[in-house]
C-alpha cells in the first residue's frame, strides 16, 4: 500500500523530474510574476482599477498557459491555437476594465486594458523560455507609460 502511494505521488509530480527542470519553470515563472508586478505597480501608483495583483496574477496565469503544452509536447501548430485562446480570452478580462460614460468621448480603462493584454504577452513570452524578449518587451511598455504621458503634457494635450 505505502509503495503505491508513494509511486503514485512520485506520478504526480512527474511534470518536474530533476532540478533542471525545476530551475526553468521557477525562473520562466518568477521572472513573469515580476515583470507583471512591473507593470501593475505603474498602474495602481496612478490608481488605475488593475494593480499589482491583477498584473502579476495575469502574467503568470499566461506563464504557465504556456509552460504546460511544452511540457507535454505539443507541436508548434497547437501552440499557436493555445496562444490565440490566450489573446482572445485576455481581451476579454481587459474589456472589463473599459468603462464609457453619457458622452461618447469619455472612454475611460483603455490604457488599462492594452496594460492587462501586454502584460499577458509578455508572461506568454516568458512562459516560453524567451527572457531576453520579455524583458525587453517589459522595459519599452513601461517607457510607453512613463514617457508618453510627459510628451502628451509638454504638447499641451493633457
Amino acid at each position: 500500500m505505502w509503495q503505491q502511494i508513494g509511486s503514485t505521488l512520485a506520478a504526480e509530480f512527474s511534470d518536474i523530474p530533476d532540478i533542471a527542470e525545476l530551475t526553468r519553470l521557477c525562473t520562466r515563472l518568477v521572472l513573469a510574476a515580476i515583470l507583471g508586478a512591473m507593470l501593475g505597480f505603474e498602474r495602481e501608483t496612478k490608481g488605475k482599477a488593475a494593480g499589482i495583483k491583477t498584473h502579476m496574477l495575469v502574467a503568470l496565469g499566461s506563464a504557465i498557459f504556456m509552460i504546460v503544452p511544452l511540457q507535454i509536447g505539443v507541436g508548434a501548430d497547437a501552440l499557436t491555437r493555445v496562444i490565440q485562446g490566450m489573446v482572445t480570452g485576455v481581451g476579454f478580462l481587459g474589456a472589463g476594465t473599459i468603462l464609457k460614460g453619457r458622452n461618447e468621448d469619455n472612454v475611460k480603462g483603455l490604457t488599462t486594458a492594452a496594460g492587462i493584454w501586454m502584460t499577458s504577452a509578455i508572461g506568454m513570452t516568458a512562459g516560453l523560455g524567451r527572457a531576453g524578449s520579455a524583458i525587453l518587451c517589459a522595459v519599452f511598455a513601461l517607457l510607453v507609460l512613463a514617457l508618453i504621458p510627459r510628451l502628451m503634457r509638454l504638447a499641451g494635450n493633457h
